[in-house]
């Protein structure tokens, strides 16, 4: 089940990336006074009145913009109108209707969804009266707020939830692996599902998602039953798509919250980029278990050290995910694609996988014994015991005296220590450390 998507649009400088931050509680989109200064889409989780959805920043929309990064910031914003379940319109009650924001309202007419205007810059009673005018837009009542103050984001949150689509239950059977692919454009996501559904399948039918113009294609190999979700532009797309280099954030995060296990795909003639690494960091933010996959390997001029320099790269430049396998293969030739399955499978057993108690304890007593925690200004945190709480990610509680004297680095020893013992392959873990209380 795939959490909805509420998108903020509005031409350049009218506050978006302040009322991202108050959605969020968090200072994670840029904020300067300077428009064009959110260059890409900035995507993050929000929750209201118990509806979990995503939140999209975008950048400023300039209709009549025509040097690169206004075009690149205005294929952003189309990108993020056609794949939001509910707008944001944000225009700013100290300029007033501009000319602009007509011809920003006009491009929301067009896309058919719900929107609602949200007046910025309402910051006393007195500019109240300025809001009537925003009725022109056509788009209902707008909402009057102030990112400043943090005033009527509330009234925006219930606006924008109520139109947020219901949910959908999806209707996979528990042991049916759901598959993501996600990466940048031209790394060969198309070719890889095709390669993949077009060997020896035993059934391949394409059904609608559960998610608004996703593609899901069911399918099963030795006996395991697999579904492909599509976020490789298996449909065709407008020119936007033809054009830009740009990522689609939205519907990697609509096919990443449906899937068990994600492959993010890398273009092994062009090797590693930045925006590789943003990519993967969704899956991994996601808690999702993950492989890399390095398409295009036939095409790469290779020696006996070729796989090792590149290996070794991966792991460099995606520190985060040294959990993650790591799968040479050509969907064109269809080099080494019978390794993928079999990885895929074992990668999801491994992020459904639950360790019992006892055994989970002790492996950290051995590695207390061995590596004791910290200690702060005399104190030393001792914890007590340890339980898993969750699968999908597996997810790990410590119960300690002092939650606040657990350093990141001992953490991640502590992490070090259960793989070891228990492999984990291809999943991130989570790991807590809350006080234990009396009663415990």
């Amino acid at each position: 089940m795939s959490k909805p998507i509420i998108a903020i649009v509005g031409r350049p400088n009218v506050g978006k990336s302040t009322i991202f931050n108050r959605i969020i509680g968090d200072r994670l989109a840029i904020v300067e006074d300077k428009p064009g200064i959110t260059r890409d889409r900035i995507y993050s989780s929000g929750e209201w009145n118990g509806r979990a959805f995503s939140v999209v920043d975008t950048g400023g929309i300039e209709i009549d913009g025509e040097d690169e990064i206004m075009k690149s910031v205005r294929m952003q914003a189309e990108l993020a109108i056609e794949e939001a379940d509910v707008i944001v319109f944000m225009v700013d009650a100290k300029a007033g209707l501009t000319n602009a924001d007509d011809e920003v309202a006009q491009m929301l007419l067009r896309s058919r969804k719900p929107i609602v205007v949200a007046v910025n810059k309402v910051d006393n009673l007195n500019r109240h009266d300025d809001i009537y005018e925003f009725y022109n837009l056509g788009f209902g009542s707008p909402i009057p707020i102030s990112g400043a103050h943090g005033m009527g984001i509330g009234d925006l949150l219930d606006a924008a939830v109520e139109k947020l689509p219901e949910l959908t239950e999806e209707n996979y059977e528990d042991d049916v692996i759901r598959v993501a692919l996600i990466g940048r454009p031209n790394v060969g996501k198309s070719s890889l599902v095709n390669a993949l559904l077009g060997e020896e399948r035993v059934i391949v039918s394409n059904v609608a998602g559960t998610t608004r113009d996703a593609i899901d294609t069911p399918f099963e190999r030795d006996g395991q039953k697999y579904v492909l979700i599509d976020t490789a532009g298996m449909r065709k797309r407008g020119k936007v798509y033809e054009t830009t280099e740009k990522y689609s954030v939205m519907r990697a995060l609509k096919a990443i919250e449906r899937a068990d296990v994600v492959l993010v795909l890398i273009n092994g003639e062009e090797g590693i980029i930045e925006q590789d690494k943003h990519i993967a960091g969704y899956a991994h933010e996601a808690g999702k278990a993950s492989i890399f996959v390095v398409n295009k390997w036939d095409a790469v001029e290779k020696d006996e050290k070729t796989m090792q320099n590149f290996t070794q790269n991966i792991r460099e430049n995606f520190l985060f995910m040294t959990y993650a396998p790591i799968v040479f293969l050509s969907a064109l030739t269809k080099q080494r694609l019978h390794k993928l399955l079999p990885i895929v499978t074992r990668v999801s057993e491994q992020h459904a996988l639950r360790i019992q108690t006892h055994l989970l304890n002790d492996v950290l007593s051995d590695a207390i014994a061995i590596n004791p925690p910290p200690t702060d200004k005399g104190r030393r945190l001792r914890i007590n015991y340890a339980t898993q709480v969750a699968v999908k990610p597996p997810t790990i509680v410590l119960f300690a005296n002092d939650p606040e004297m657990m350093h990141f680095s001992y953490e991640r020893y502590l992490e070090n220590k259960i793989r070891a013992a228990f492999d984990f392959e291809g999943t991130p873990i989570r790991i807590f450390t809350r006080r234990k209380s009396d009663e415990d």
